[in-house]
This record gives C-alpha cells, structure tokens and sequence, in this order.
C-alpha cells in the first residue's frame, strides 16, 4: 500500500511497495486518459455536432477547445492535492470522490438535450472532476519517479497506458458513435466507477494534520520553489512551443469524412492503429532511458515527429492512412513520452501536484489551442490542407532550438539501473 513517511503535509511517499503504485499509477492514467470527452467521447460528440447540429470545422475544434477548460487551468488542483488536505489526505480522498462524481457527471451528460451550448457546458462540468483525478495521479508518477530514479520508465508506463486508450477508443468510439450518445456516456462512467474500488485499496496514506495557515503557508513555499527554478520554467516554454504547432486534427476528421468518405467504425480504427503505434514508442523508450541522456532522447523524438508529420500531405485512402497513422503514432508516442519525462524531470520536489500539472495544463491548452487555430485558418484564410500539414511540421521541428537553454543538469539526466533504483 501507499503510504507517507511523517504527517506533514510535505511527507514523501513510501517506495517500499512499488508493484501497489504501479499498479494505481497505471490505472489511474487509463482511468482519467479514456474517459474523457476529448478521447473516447470525442468521435460520438463529433458525429453528433457535425451530422446532427451541422457545426462548422472552427465550431467543433471551439467545442473541444473549451470543454477542456479545466485541463487549461490543472495547476489549481495541483496546489489543492499538495498544500490543501481533505479529509486527512493529499492524496486519497481528493481520488475518490473526483471518481465518483466524474461517474456522475457522464450520467448527467447523458440526459442533456442536444444543443451546442448545452453539451459544451455538461462537457466542461465532467472535465472539472476528470482534472482532479489526474493532477493526483501525475502527483504520485513524478514524486515516484524521482525518490527511485525511474521518472523515464513510469512516463514511458504512462504513454504506454495512454496509447492503449487510443487503442481500445478508435473502434469503441467509432461503434458508439452509431448509437445514441447516452450509451457512449454510460459506457464512460462506467470506467470512473470501477476505478473507485482502484483508489480505495491501493492508495493509503496515514492521516495528515494540517490547519488553514500551514495549508497556505505550504502553498506559499511550493509557489516560491517554482518561481526560482529555471529548469521548471525552460521546460514549460518547451513544451508549450512543441505543442502550439498549427493543428489539425479536426480538419482531419473532416477530411476523412468528406474527402475519403469513411464511416464512423473506419475512422475509429485509424485512431487504433495510431495507438498500436504509440504502444511500441513508449515500449522502445522504457528501453533506452537508462542508455540514453534526455538530451538525445528529445532531439531523436522530435525530429522523427516533426519528419512523420510531413507524410500527411499523401493522407488520400484508407491504405496510406492506416500507414500514416502507424508511424505517426509511433514517432509522435516516442517524442510525447521525452517531453512528459522533461516535465517530470523538471519539477521541483515537494511541487509534485503544481508542477508537474502547471506544466501538462500548458501542454493541453497549446495541444488544443492549435487544433482551434489551424480549423480558424483553414475556413477563414482558406488555407489548403498541404498548407496546414506542411507548417505543423516544420513549427514542431523549430522547438529544437530551445534545447541549449534547458539547464544540463536536466538533459543529461537517465534513468537509473535496477540495482541503483534498489539501492
């Protein structure tokens, strides 16, 4: 079982059990990876907004843009779970009763009537508690990870458990999406309840006694930490330029409907074939971290994902896009797994919950802000599909230029071996 060391609310984590934390560290990213609006709701939104509310391309991209609000602003929950106990726990109970009310949620989204504004707002309500559940998740991944030294083995465990979930979400989301959305809302609370006996049994902790001053006077230090650290700040300018490339994944699922007339089931077995992909990148890295500085690991990353890309410019049939998809899912899951180990690696002891989330929040409001810019070029300025392909390729492979400013300390880091992590 999971446990802390002292009282405070500063006290580490106890390694001595790591199969319990693997165990909820794997888990607790499949249960707050998959179900999401934006992942296995996504194609069932999607076909709803655009077949039966006939959203424009900006519309849709606007919809997953802001249903992921509270993702955008993830470092409020992360001061709560570090510096704020609830019920005696940092950790625990902040879980348990995020599951149990994001299950709730996905109920309550269920009966929503189909307006635009109406499902957007029931989607950011269920993302409200989907942004708790993983700022304790990625709390317990990086404290983890740094106390043994295996920060690139857990992040590679984490992409490995999030391609899973694109995985099993393109032909599950792509068969829901034939169906009423009220089945693909139940099917996802279903996942959130079952993750709720999950957190119940592997994740303790003794009790934490804590007042209101000590609580502010413990954020208060974790936002000075912060302030202070410029390897924390230099990997979130770099993570915030790799992502903010002008994207195009709504443009691409319009393009797989309009251009190569795929059904719904089509689409979400390309999403699956991008997971299989995904899958072998984050195995490979879990490989190489220990062999690897994190300086190398992000050049051959980001190179191959940014050279990848630029095979999209062919995405015209169903064969060169199971291809395309494939690679893109690998070289883009290898490069994803270097830039989350950055995070990690980045973020100051004791700031577990702030920074590794203040970071990844970054990532997911350039993520989807760029999918919103390039929808807004493509049916403003009416810039073609090679245009928009051509230029998220060669701003993704521009970030390279921030890696002499990332403090050595941090790039040259690996993983340590077994016997080191042991010791």
């Amino acid at each position: 079982m999971i446990k802390e060391k002292d009282n405070s609310p500063q006290g580490r984590l106890n390694t001595d059990n790591l199969t319990w934390i693997i165990v909820f560290i794997a888990l607790g990213i499949f249960a707050t990876t998959l179900p999401q609006p934006q992942v296995l709701g996504k194609i069932p939104l999607q076909h709803l907004l655009k077949s039966e509310l006939h959203v424009s391309r900006t519309q849709m991209s606007f919809f997953f843009l802001v249903c992921g609000l509270f993702w955008y602003i993830k470092p409020i929950a992360g001061i709560l779970t570090d510096a704020f106990p609830v019920f005696g726990t940092r950790r625990r109970h902040y879980a348990l009763i995020s599951a149990c009310l994001a299950g709730l949620s996905w109920v309550a989204l269920a009966f929503a009537p189909h307006q635009y504004n109406v499902l957007l707002g029931a989607a950011v309500v269920v993302n409200l508690f989907m942004v708790m559940l993983s700022t304790v998740t990625g709390a317990v991944l990086v404290e983890i990870g740094q106390a043994t030294g295996s920060t690139g083995r857990l992040t590679a465990i984490r992409q490995f458990t999030s391609s899973v979930c694109s995985l099993i979400q393109g032909p599950l989301g792509g068969w829901l999406a034939t169906g009423a959305l009220g089945l693909a809302c139940g099917v996802n609370s279903v996942f959130l309840f079952a993750f709720i006996p999950v957190v119940y049994f592997s994740l303790r902790e003794r009790s934490v006694k804590s007042n209101r001053v000590e609580s502010f006077g413990n954020a208060a230090r974790q936002l000075g930490v912060i302030k202070r650290s410029s390897a924390f700040w230099w990997a979130l300018v770099f993570v915030c330029l790799y992502y903010f490339a002008p994207g195009f994944s709504t443009l691409l699922y319009f393009r797989q409907n309009d251009i190569m007339k795929l059904d719904q089931p089509h689409i979400g077995y390309l999403t699956s074939i991008g997971g299989a992909g995904g899958i072998i990148g984050a195995i490979a890295y879990g490989f190489v971290v220990r062999r690897l500085s994190l300086r190398t690991l992000l050049m051959i990353g980001v190179v191959t994902a940014g050279a990848s890309t630029f095979l999209y410019l062919t995405y015209d049939t169903y064969q060169k896009a199971m291809f395309i998809d494939f690679l893109s899912g690998l070289f883009g899951g290898f490069a994803e797994v270097a830039i989350v180990d950055l995070a990690a690696r980045a973020t100051p002891a004791g700031c577990e919950g702030l920074g590794y989330s203040l970071i990844l929040s970054c990532r997911n409001l350039a993520l989807f802000g760029a999918d919103f810019l390039g929808s807004k070029l493509a049916d403003d300025q009416h810039w073609s599909w090679g245009t928009m392909v051509t230029l998220n390729g060669a701003t993704t492979l521009v970030v390279l230029i921030l890696l002499p400013f990332i403090p050595r300390i941090v790039l040259a880091s690996r993983d340590l071996t077994q016997s080191k992590t042991a010791a």
